[in-house]
């Protein structure tokens, strides 16, 4: 059985995921998101969806987005 990172679950189902903004070993897509999902740089939440991304910030969407100045960018046209 391997151990959560987040939780610590020692759990026979764990999973392991590697990516551009870390790496670990969770029991649930739910830690795995609290410890890997980008932040918006806005509204601090966690990214689970496509989101924006401006100057190397992370938006959870483009409303967050115009918040903080970024220009041109939409929901949807």
């Amino acid at each position: 059985m391997a151990r959560c990172d987040v939780c610590g679950n020692d759990y026979d189902k764990a999973f392991s995921v590697s990516g551009p903004l870390g790496s670990g070993t969770f029991d649930s897509f739910e830690c795995a998101i609290h410890k890997l999902a980008p932040v918006c740089a806005h509204c601090g939440c966690r990214i689970i969806g496509h989101g924006a991304e401006h100057a190397g910030a992370f938006y959870c969407c483009a409303n967050c987005a115009k918040q903080v100045g970024v220009v041109g960018i939409d929901d949807r046209i």
